[in-house]
């Protein structure tokens, strides 16, 4: 296997250990968290919070490792497992596909966690962001919790600069 196999080999395997890790750690937080094993599906996993009123609200989430930035596109396959379909175009995740992408950004011994509503994404018109402009979004769980309402996160996003 030559290098550039490898490479693709172990961004591979890493994609998928990060969607199992951040399954786990949400779960421990947010508790009713699952990870969705539709291999065509637009987002990986899936949370449940009950509202007020006793219904569930179901947030759909993409992850994505991200070393300095976090791309927002998808239908696209890397690593040594990419196969070539036709009719598989590449897109920008917007609310039609998902309502959150998960940032990980894998540290020596730890991960950071950047939440990026669709809603911002279908904002900021753009396929990706640098880490540094999304600082205020690293760990924000009430940003996750509050991913699908358009006013907060626009409100929000507009306070740290990010918009």
């Amino acid at each position: 296997m030559d290098d550039k196999a490898k490479k693709g080999k172990q961004a591979s395997i890493e994609g998928f250990a990060h969607e199992h890790i951040v399954a786990g750690i949400l779960m421990k937080k947010l508790q009713n968290v699952s990870l969705v094993d539709l291999p065509l599906s637009p987002y990986d996993i899936i949370i449940v919070f009950k509202t007020e009123d006793g219904k569930e609200d179901i947030i759909r989430a993409q992850v994505k490792t991200a070393r300095k930035s976090i791309s927002f596109t998808g239908g696209t396959r890397g690593g040594v497992d990419r196969e070539y379909k036709s009719g598989v175009k590449e897109y920008v995740q917007t609310t039609e596909t998902s309502d959150v992408v998960i940032g990980v950004h894998p540290l020596d011994d730890s991960l950071e966690l950047y939440f990026v509503p669709t809603i911002l994404i279908e904002e900021l018109k753009q396929k990706s962001i640098s880490l540094r402009k999304i600082a205020k979004l690293k760990n924000n769980y009430e940003i996750l919790r509050h991913c699908k309402d358009r006013e907060f996160v626009i409100n929000k996003c507009k306070e740290y600069g990010i918009i």
